[in-house]
């Protein structure tokens, strides 16, 4: 992959992430919120939201319905700048993560979760 396809991906990431992820959007949904701010969701490498713990089948159903909305976009994204979905949720991951607030969890990338800090979260060093 090119430095300039993965500059592509990560605009293109960031755009998409600022749809899904912005406070307008939050606030449009309090159970999105809530949880996020319990640490009971996360932003995952992969670029998907996780479950942190125990999941209950409302939460379960609120966060596949995230991730469905992001596949759907990172697909459209990935097709438009002739990257695999895989490439782009990837890229798109990266930046959720670097955008978590303090207090907010994302997984690091041993796999575990953490709940960010005031410094920088770890990332992949596979990250633009």
């Amino acid at each position: 992959m090119t430095s300039a396809m993965t500059m592509l991906k990560f605009a293109g990431a960031a755009a998409m992430l600022g749809l899904l992820a912005s406070p307008a959007a939050a606030q449009r949904d309090p159970a999105y919120q809530a949880a996020r701010e319990a640490g009971q969701v996360g932003e995952k490498m992969d670029g998907y939201l996780g479950i942190v713990g125990a999941a209950t089948p409302a939460l379960r159903d609120m966060v596949n319905d995230i991730n469905n909305r992001r596949r759907a976009v990172y697909a459209e994204q990935a097709q438009a700048n002739n990257a695999t979905l895989e490439e782009y949720a990837f890229t798109a991951g990266c930046l959720a993560i670097s955008r978590t607030s303090p207090g907010e969890m994302y997984q690091a990338p041993d796999g575990t979760w953490q709940q960010r800090g005031s410094g920088a979260p770890q990332r992949d060093p596979r990250c633009p």
